[in-house]
């Protein structure tokens, strides 16, 4: 059941990392947040569930080797605040030049994220099906003997 969990790992974790992605995007052209700021564009940091100097250091050793565990979600963190200036006079979060203050978020930059994000997603699922098919299988064959 080894691939189904590692599969299902990287469904959390793709989840996760669209929903940073929406919120990105929902949130292109907020110019104050709940606490008076600027909204500040996130990224989800992910990365094995297992250490990977570990891993190494035991094949290094003639040790058997560890099984996968998966992937996991290690935070969020939010990356560097540039911002971009529209020049809005007539807006009520204007400065007093005119100008509104929005985070620097590319629109390209986000859907090709989500793009990638979501062919990671389905590729998990596509793992998914393939070990429930050879699992299903092993039980066929093991009636049959």
């Amino acid at each position: 059941m080894e691939a189904l969990e590692i599969s299902r790992s990287g469904l959390d974790v793709e989840w996760r990392r669209l929903e940073i992605i929406a919120s990105n995007l929902a949130n292109m052209q907020t110019t104050r947040t709940g606490d008076g700021g600027s909204y500040i564009p996130l990224r989800l940091v992910s990365g094995p569930v297992e250490n990977f100097r570990r891993i190494l250091a035991q094949e290094q050793a003639s040790e058997p080797p560890a099984h996968p565990k998966g992937v996991r979600v290690y935070g969020v963190e939010a990356q560097d605040a540039a911002v971009r200036q529209v020049y809005e006079p007539g807006h009520p979060h204007a400065d007093p030049q005119g100008f509104v203050t929005y985070p620097a978020i590319s629109h390209a930059e986000e859907m090709s994220l989500m793009i990638k994000t979501t062919r990671a997603y389905e590729a998990n699922l596509v793992a998914m099906a393939a070990a429930q098919q050879i699992y299903s299988s092993a039980l066929q064959l093991g009636r049959q003997s």
